[in-house]
């Protein structure tokens, strides 16, 4: 068997394939991270702290949510596998709450809040499902390390091209089906417009996930999931006791969460900084869509920034530029696009670091099988997961009332003071969190050497406690 993973070479059907996965995932949740405070504060007409309450009580639960999935898919034996069912089962239900979620209903007060917590917390376990099937997929699809991290650079690639079709078009095919006018008489998003392309976009997901799991067998798992190794008579608590002691996944897990609270939540303040400091709907989609292209090349250049520092160290040199970039446009607010595009463009290269956190949980599945006899693909995706819901729990329920503190007021010109708290609220806060996600990686030490030396103990039987 150690032969074998040696000479495992990374199949191009098979990362094209995987890439559809991240495909689906972010025609799903592109609207809800870059739109959806947008759209409850300017066309449904919540407050900000409704909106911190919806956001806080949805992602918290879907946080819980997340370890109890992983669980019932490490658990889960069909002739299709263990995750590849939830990636044929779940995308027609999170179209449904996809659209149900940028759905203005025609209730006011306390049930319009209701209904939107409903529709919230619906899409967030629909997404849950096929985001944690997907990423667990990752590491019975492949056994050589340097193959699944090949296989995360798929992922991210595909999420940066999405990504720029997205951020090309979403905004534009919303202002396209919507009637309404700012003050200057220039187009604005209005209800019918997000209804819409919510809907063209998540009936487009759904063949995009089939295709995915259609491609990706998992072709490792009877190996890699042997009696000995089994989780199955693990309940719940117990497979999260257990994995919790595998405390290279929780260093991941911890600078993940700080990079994603850094990361989407400054994203999902983006547009305000557009909309009100830049003054301008259709800039949005320019900003965004040379983000992504950057990402997109960042996330090309992943393969060999892990193999010349290691995983590690690549994704702290990426930290620190984009720290960079973020204190440039802090100290120098302006409209002027070519400085906006160019330290966007850094902004969005250093966001390729994502796809090295998977590559990253792989290894500590590694760890985690050496060193405790137990293989829980499902539950460390969850925990993933679970610390990015935590991320954007924390970012949905105190980003839009940063705003209201630093005096921001929907659907109107903002003071000056306004403007320079939205500033640092997008760009300070974030170089601040960024700079505290890289403790964490001081401390994490499954280089490619150490993890090929596990490898190698695993396929000749041996764990940490035969050492």
């Amino acid at each position: 068997m150690g032969t074998q993973a040696t000479k495992e070479k990374t199949s191009p059907k098979l990362a094209v394939a995987y890439s559809l996965g991240e495909v689906g995932c972010q025609m799903s949740w592109y609207m809800i991270n870059n739109y959806l405070t947008l759209f409850y504060t300017d066309v449904v007409g919540l407050t900000a702290s409704a909106i911190s309450m919806i956001m806080m009580i949805a992602r918290v639960w879907d946080a819980i949510n997340d370890p109890m999935m992983g669980t019932i898919a490490d658990r889960t034996n069909t002739k299709w596998g263990k995750f590849r069912p939830y990636l044929f089962i779940a995308p027609p239900f999170l179209a449904i709450f996809n659209i149900l979620t940028f759905t203005v209903f025609p209730v006011q007060g306390a049930m319009k809040v209701l209904l939107c917590l409903i529709c919230y917390i619906g899409t967030g376990m629909a997404y849950t499902a096929c985001s944690i099937a997907y990423q667990a997929l990752q590491n019975v699809c492949a056994i050589d390390s340097q193959v699944r991290m090949n296989l995360a650079t798929a992922r991210g690639i595909g999420s940066s091209v999405i990504g720029i079709i997205l951020s090309a078009c979403a905004m534009p095919l919303i202002l396209h089906f919507s009637s309404a006018v700012d003050a200057s008489g220039a187009p604005a998003a209005d209800a019918h417009g997000y209804f819409i392309a919510t809907i063209i976009m998540s009936l487009a997901m759904i063949p995009v996930f089939w295709l995915c799991a259609l491609g990706c067998k998992e072709t490792y798992s009877a190996q890699l999931h042997s009696p000995a190794s089994s989780s199955e008579k693990m309940g719940f608590i117990g497979s999260i006791k257990e994995i919790a002691k595998n405390d290279q996944l929780l260093l991941v897990v911890l600078a993940t969460v700080l990079g994603t609270i850094c990361v989407t939540g400054r994203m999902s303040l983006l547009t305000y900084y557009i909309i009100y400091v830049v003054g301008n709907y259709t800039v949005i989609a320019t900003v965004f869509t040379t983000m992504t292209i950057a990402q997109l090349i960042g996330t090309l250049f992943v393969p060999w920034g892990t193999k010349t520092f290691g995983k590690k160290n690549y994704m702290i040199i990426l930290n620190v530029i984009m720290m960079i970039g973020f204190f440039l446009m802090f100290i120098n607010p302006t409209t002027n696009m070519a400085y906006l595009l160019g330290v966007s463009f850094v902004c969005g290269l250093c966001n390729s670091a994502s796809s090295i956190c998977y590559g990253m949980v792989s290894d500590a599945i590694e760890y985690g099988d050496w060193k405790l006899g137990k293989r829980q693909e499902g539950v460390a995706a969850s925990m993933l997961s679970f610390g990015v819901k935590i991320a954007t729990a924390l970012c949905g329920a105190t980003g839009v009332l940063l705003l209201s503190a630093v005096g921001y007021v929907p659907n109107a010109e903002q003071t000056e003071a306004a403007k320079m708290g939205i500033n640092a609220v997008v760009n300070m806060l974030p170089l601040v969190i960024a700079g505290i996600s890289i403790i964490p990686l001081f401390f994490y030490k499954l280089s490619a050497k150490r993890v090929a030396e596990i490898r190698a103990d695993l396929d000749a039987g041996r764990h940490a406690w035969n050492k």
